[in-house]
């Protein structure tokens, strides 16, 4: 069995590969069961952590399964607060392929799979960018972008003024043409596409700040006490969701519901549904469109498999 170790993992997952590796998976389709969730005691008894497990696979193909752990003690300790592991077998014979870095994984197939999206869901010509949130799916975000519209002027939000300051110099190095966005609503207002990758749960992207044409894209609210934009957003939005479970998963859909400007019967389309061709995105310019993900096994097997067959074919050449 091949171990691949952090760095390997994320050499072998560029976004100009991973992003198609993406589309290709929800073109075939996977079978991918609910996670599993297991709380685990410390010795007092007492719940220390979280458990996740997330399998997927192929029949006949690739089966792959992602150990999520958190254990938000760990802050004291001075560890992460969660860790992740990606194993990938063979499906026809059960036989080990490789253990690969599963933070890596997560964060870079979120950040494509936000791009991919994108494709069907912003305008063609889209060159700036907020990006709300500056952790580390927050820091992939531009790049991700880049790969499928012309991103040039990227501006960074996060509750914590250092943090942005840290990601807008680390764009700037990229070749972006960076900056902090003190004021979230004058930067959403004038942002073409925004990107929320946080652990907010209140509101930071209102409605009434999106200009005609603006792409809201929402990763963070993977939870119902989760959310990052008001219920106005989905009133006057076409919303898109990246697989059926986003509704009962996040917080952003659940509470726009509740407010009742929103129901889910509005609902346009799962990214699938734009990948195999049966919804075509947005119809118009002035088209306000808003994308929910909540995450699922899909991008993380069509991840892994896409990093283990670059390693052999690296190992080969």
């Amino acid at each position: 069995m091949d171990i691949l170790n952090q760095a390997q993992t994320n050499e072998h997952l560029p976004f100009d590969r991973l992003i198609p590796a993406l589309e290709q998976m929800f073109v075939e389709g996977c079978r991918v069961p609910l996670r599993h969730n297991h709380a685990i005691e410390n010795a007092a008894g007492e719940q220390a952590g979280t458990l996740l497990l997330m399998p997927a696979w192929q029949p006949g193909k690739r089966l792959g399964v992602k150990t999520v752990s958190i254990f938000p003690g760990n802050q004291e300790l001075g560890l992460p607060g969660l860790h992740s592991v990606f194993i990938l077998y063979d499906a026809g014979t059960g036989k080990p392929l490789a253990l690969l870095d599963g933070d890596v994984i997560t964060s870079r197939r979120t950040a494509a799979a936000s791009a991919l999206a994108a494709r069907w869901l912003s305008r063609p010509e889209s060159s700036s960018l907020l990006v709300v949130g500056a952790g580390r799916v927050a820091s992939l975000l531009a790049q991700a972008y880049r790969a499928v519209r012309p991103i040039g002027t990227v501006h960074v939000w996060d509750i914590h003024r250092a943090n942005s300051t840290r990601l807008v110099q680390s764009l700037r190095e990229a070749g972006f043409d960076a900056h902090r966005a003190d004021d979230l609503e004058q930067a959403a207002r004038r942002a073409d596409i925004i990107s929320c990758a946080t652990l907010a749960t209140e509101p930071l992207i209102r409605g009434q700040w999106l200009r005609p044409g603006t792409h809201l894209d929402l990763i963070g609210s993977f939870t119902p006490a989760m959310r990052e934009s008001d219920g106005e957003c989905f009133r006057i939005g076409t919303v898109f969701v990246d697989t059926e479970e986003a509704p009962m998963k996040s917080g952003d859909i659940l509470e726009a519901v509740k407010e009742g400007g929103f129901t889910t019967d509005r609902i346009a389309a799962t990214l699938q549904d734009l990948c195999r061709g049966r919804h075509p995105g947005r119809t118009g310019a002035g088209e306000i469109t808003v994308y929910k993900a909540v995450g699922t096994a899909l991008e993380d097997i069509a991840a892994a498999s896409l990093a283990f067959d670059s390693h052999l074919i690296a190992a080969s050449a």
